[in-house]
């Protein structure tokens, strides 16, 4: 049987190549709103990132998420986003180690 593909994504900020599980997506609603995705399924657009703080600061300065979601993204937004990411950095982070344990046995 052949190995299952796993899914590449590229952070926005780094331009770094990671599996899909690795990456925390931001996605923009059908209906315009703009929200962190941390099962990777809700519908619209949507832009990856790593779970980085760093990597949030340099998409927010580079404004790489407009270009990501194809909308601007206003100061506002950006504050709620960062304000989120850190929030449940910890949990992706734990989760992120939580898979990477499956893995090895």
């Amino acid at each position: 049987m052949r190995p299952r593909k796993i899914p590449q994504r590229k952070c926005v900020a780094c331009q770094q190549m990671m599996a899909k599980k690795e990456l925390i997506r931001i996605v923009r609603s059908p209906a315009g709103e703009i929200s962190i995705d941390l099962t990777g399924k809700k519908p619209g657009r949507g832009a990856y990132l790593c779970g980085k703080v760093s990597c949030f600061k340099l998409a927010k300065k580079s404004k790489a998420f407009e270009r990501a979601l194809a909308t601007p993204v206003e100061a506002e937004i950006y504050d709620r986003l960062e304000a989120d990411f850190i929030r449940v950095e910890d949990k992706f982070q734990a989760a992120k180690e939580l898979d990477q344990g499956d893995g090895i046995e």
